[in-house]
């Protein structure tokens, strides 16, 4: 299940919203990872830029990159990870959500992928 209401990265992070926006891993990408033990998240207040490696996610299988899809400023994490990194598998796109981020223009959301675009990349 793709939500419709998300934009999508070619790296399989969504974007939630306009301003601040709420960023995750897609079920794609929690199901390729596996069983995930551990969330390394940027901290509150952290400049990040579009396409920069900002967190990490560690599995049984491996540790994976979590890139931020825009640019803007860390509001918000989801500390609750810290104790519960197992969220992100069972509800990727509830609270298994990472981080949000004030962002200066929603323009820049438009160079995401559509539900339908991020469907076909993932089936190819």
């Amino acid at each position: 299940m793709i939500p419709d209401d998300l934009v999508y990265t070619a790296e399989h992070e969504w974007v939630r919203g306009t301003g601040p926006v709420r960023v995750g891993v897609t079920d794609y990408a929690q199901d390729a990872l596996g069983d995930i033990v551990y969330v390394s998240l940027p901290e509150v207040g952290t400049s990040v830029t579009a396409g920069e490696s900002v967190g990490e996610l560690e599995s049984t299988k491996s540790v994976s990159d979590v890139y931020c899809p825009v640019t803007g400023t860390v509001t918000a994490r989801n500390d609750a990870l810290v104790d519960g990194p197992e969220a992100v598998n069972d509800d990727p796109y509830g609270s298994g959500w990472l981080f949000e981020v004030e962002i200066d223009s929603s323009a820049q959301l438009e160079g995401l992928l559509s539900a339908a675009e991020y469907q076909e990349a993932i089936s190819e």
